[in-house]
């Protein structure tokens, strides 16, 4: 066994320090040793010194086992579930198929309220293969704690956003009317800019009995641009019960929302919704998910509307480091106008995978509308079809207490038979996110 080098300082108040503090050298199994005695003796210090001396040494097996050791106790004795969350998913990167490892950091996710990344963490240990039967024992231990959720957490993301049109408007000079065509002037045309996008989260658990507690969560958005005509930002809260019955999950939740955009009230709204989400087998999970919401447009009453939606969605892991989804959607909008009124129907699909220390998702999506009636002012009933394609990376290879960089490009095409909704646009987001 290959032997490793620890220092042991010695030093007396007030003494002066020599140039070369004495050291001992120990084998890795004499560092493993130590560091499980002070470990045990509550000097956590020393402890994780020595883990992470041993999670530098080039056998792979042996930094497994270090930063495995320092994770269980930097999350059961130090309470540090993100770095214990950091120290899993290095172990990961290096050896996907560790399902005992995957197991672990589905609790550290269940611990800091990602219940959603837990249950895909669990999908991810049964696909990696036969189970050894204690492993299957903690995955049915892991299901049904995840009940017991962090009761207060919350998520920041900030990031740079070149956008080719931040407006969402049409590239054409003119426009088709009933009666003849008008020109378009610069600012009902598309605009380019680079922008601040921030995403924030925040979310409160209140245990009500054994599978019941009570879910209250504040989310908002923003773009901001250099001039102020086109910054877009939105508000929801949103506040229900959510049970737990074996591996199912049922979340009721309503609440106001807000959306301004160019400095000004755009739009106000009430709604609700109920998810159920269900296990298919060890590997996929089938969601469901119905809403019903009540707008009022604060600059044009004829799109005051409510709105009725249905999803259902399925993930399935494929692997240990690979994945993927899709989902259906259909809503109805009814608005004050015929002409506001639609149907909306379409799909999206996604898959993800694990390149080493990066996480690489690519997701496409397409919807069609149909509008009830023409607007007054244009010959054709608005018909859209919308195609987008997204690419997006997180990279922990550089991260910091839990924070990464990521990068996310998207394109966007949406082909209308009304000209002022025709558009395509090209986005990228630069920035940083939480690591899991």
């Amino acid at each position: 066994m290959q032997s490793q080098r620890f220092l042991i300082e010695t030093a007396h108040e007030n003494a002066k320090q020599d140039e070369s503090a004495p050291s001992l050298q120990l084998t890795a199994a004499q560092l493993f040793q130590l560091a499980d005695s002070a470990r045990d003796a509550g000097d956590y210090a020393t402890a994780e010194t020595a883990y992470r001396a041993l999670a530098g040494n080039p056998d792979i097996e042996l930094r497994s086992e270090a930063r495995f050791r320092l994770a269980m106790m930097l999350a059961d004795q130090m309470k540090r579930t993100r770095d214990a969350a950091v120290e899993l998913r290095r172990i990961l990167d290096e050896k996907p198929d560790a399902a005992r490892v995957r197991l672990e950091l589905a609790r550290m996710d269940a611990m800091m309220g990602r219940l959603g990344a837990a249950e895909r963490e669990m999908r991810a240990a049964q696909a990696s293969g036969q189970l050894p039967a204690d492993v299957e024992r903690a995955v049915r231990f892991y299901a049904a704690a995840l009940a017991a959720a962090k009761p207060l957490g919350g998520s920041l993301e900030l990031a740079l956003a070149p956008d080719s049109n931040i407006n969402r408007a049409t590239r054409a000079d003119t426009l088709g009317t009933v009666i003849g065509d008008f020109t378009l002037s610069d600012d009902a045309k598309a605009k380019s800019g680079l922008g601040l996008a921030a995403r924030a989260q925040g979310y409160l658990r209140v245990p009500l009995s054994a599978g019941a507690r009570l879910l209250a969560r504040v989310s908002g958005s923003a773009d901001f641009y250099r001039s102020g005509q086109f910054d877009d930002y939105a508000l929801a809260v949103q506040f229900g019960p959510e049970f737990q019955s074996g591996a199912d999950r049922i979340t009721f939740s309503g609440g106001p929302s807000w959306r301004g955009y160019g400095q000004a009230a755009f739009s106000q709204g009430w709604g609700g919704t109920a998810v159920f989400q269900h296990p298919l087998g060890k590997r996929s999970q089938v969601r469901a998910e119905a809403a019903v919401s009540r707008l009022d447009n604060r600059r044009n009453d004829l799109q005051d509307s409510t709105i009725y939606a249905g999803t259902l969605g399925i993930d399935h892991a494929f692997s240990a480091r690979f994945g993927g989804g899709m989902q259906l959607r259909m809503s109805r909008t009814s608005a004050r106008d015929p002409g506001w009124s639609d149907w909306t129907g379409g799909t999206s699909a996604y898959v993800f995978r694990e390149l080493g220390r990066t996480t690489v998702v690519m997701d496409g999506s397409y919807s069609r509308l149909e509008a009830d009636e023409r607007l007054f002012l244009y010959p054709r009933k608005r018909v859209d079809d919308r195609f987008s394609l997204g690419l997006s990376a997180t990279f922990r290879a550089i991260q910091w207490k839990g924070i990464a960089p990521f990068l996310r490009l998207r394109i966007e095409r949406n082909r209308s038979t009304v000209g002022i909704f025709d558009f395509d646009r090209r986005a990228a987001e630069f920035g940083l996110t939480s690591a899991f």
